[in-house]
């Protein structure tokens, strides 16, 4: 086989999706139907209460750790470039960062979590709104527990120097579902916090 011939082989595979980015692709898309499912739920059962409280009554638009979380988008994409070049220092500070934004995220779902079961006497068994809501935003939630848990098994390869910038490719297929937690966020926010109220 001629170098021409080989170098077109190899030209060719370049442009061929990785089996990592298939694989995610894959899952979020399988992710997405679920989603859509729990909202078209919440959608459907929005006012058919028979008793309080309502999402009027007890629900606070969660605005400062939603910039924390969409924007933790941001900084995973700086993480991303950064490992593309080589450069590991700031690789693992904006994956630091972009961790630090989902915890602060999560803390702030536990935290109104904890209002609404406490103070508001809102569980998953009280009505309608306490089941869809608690499915909807805890399914959610669990998502970002497990990004979460997944970029931490990342960040203790990267301090310890078992990450390279040969792994670039994989940074970004975990990437990947970090956007897409973020992207379901737009759309449970939109849903739960603007429509439902």
């Amino acid at each position: 086989m001629s170098s021409a011939a080989i170098q077109h082989g190899q030209g060719e595979q370049e442009w061929q999706p990785s089996k990592g980015v298939i694989g995610m692709t894959c899952l979020i898309i399988a992710e997405s139907a679920i989603f859509t499912i729990f909202v078209v739920a919440y959608l459907f059962y929005i006012g058919r209460d028979t008793s309080g409280p309502t999402p009027k009554q007890v629900l606070e638009v969660p605005w400062f750790y939603s910039v924390c979380l969409l924007s933790s988008s941001l900084f995973i994409v700086l993480a991303e470039h950064a490992i593309e070049h080589g450069k590991m220092l700031a690789f693992r500070v904006w994956w630091l960062v972009t961790m630090a934004l989902g915890a602060i995220f999560l803390y702030g779902t536990a935290a109104e979590w904890r209002k609404l079961i406490v103070e508001d006497h809102l569980t998953i068994s009280t009505n309608l709104f306490g089941t869809t809501y608690y499915a909807l935003v805890g399914l959610h939630a669990s998502h970002v527990i497990a990004g979460l848990l997944m970029m931490l098994v990342t960040a203790v390869f990267a301090l310890t120097g078992a990450l390279k910038p040969a792994h670039a490719k994989r940074v970004k297929v975990l990437a990947l579902y970090w956007h897409f937690v973020d992207a379901v966020w737009l759309v449970v926010f939109t849903v739960v916090y603007w429509i439902g109220r």
